[in-house]
């Protein structure tokens, strides 16, 4: 199989990867709506590089250690469980003290450093405590590396090419979202956003603790 021709085929396989429903979007839509574009952007970079240290795991052959390990992958699954569960009750949380507050203006979207790397933080933990992350690296990648090429510098360099389509996709998709950010961070709405949010990321959460491989 030749890279060049295979690519059109990888091109379409990541992007139907990137629009399908998961931790990564939920994570990025809530960001985009509570916090504008800006404060997606470290969220999808963070999910990214995450991506990406999941696949030069897999071409090294550790990511197919964890997903061989009974024990590691049900300690990354309950990990990755455990944190999107966090990150739900916290959302339900910030849902209550929203509904407390007095009426006032809608919160600035503004992103400060700090609230960047948390943000970039959450992302990338969230796509490096998922064992399934290893189980469909092990999987997809080869079916795109050529016999003749060497697996792990061109894995790298698929693995590149899709962190930068799915950067363009998740980007796109959080401008989209920010666009209506005003109405979005109005105190009352925010709130129900926040609820909503919390309650997908608890079930995601829930989810990854009680499927298995």
């Amino acid at each position: 199989m030749d890279l060049v021709a295979a690519l059109p085929a990888f091109v379409v396989a990541v992007f139907l990867i990137s629009a399908s429903p998961g931790p990564a979007m939920a994570l990025i839509l809530r960001r985009a709506a509570l916090r504008g574009f800006g404060g997606a952007v470290p969220t999808v970079l963070g999910l990214e590089a995450g991506l990406y240290v999941w696949a030069l795991l897999a071409a090294a052959g550790f990511a197919a250690l964890v997903a061989a390990s009974e024990v590691a992958y049900l300690v990354l699954r309950v990990a990755g469980a455990a944190f999107l569960i966090f990150l739900g009750v916290r959302a339900w949380r910030a849902a209550w003290l929203q509904r407390r507050r007095p009426p006032a203006e809608p919160e600035p979207a503004a992103v400060t450093p700090a609230r960047g790397w948390a943000a970039f933080g959450e992302g990338f933990i969230v796509m490096l405590a998922n064992p399934k992350a290893a189980v469909f690296m092990i999987a997809f990648y080869p079916q795109f590396v050529p016999v003749d090429m060497p697996l792990f510098a061109t894995t790298a360099v698929l693995a590149a090419l899709q962190v930068v389509l799915e950067t363009g996709f998740y980007l796109a998709l959080a401008a989209g979202v920010a666009r209506a950010g005003g109405w979005l961070r109005r105190p009352r709405i925010r709130a129900r956003m926040e609820a909503m949010s919390g309650t997908v990321l608890v079930g995601l959460g829930l989810r990854v603790a009680v499927t298995a491989r």
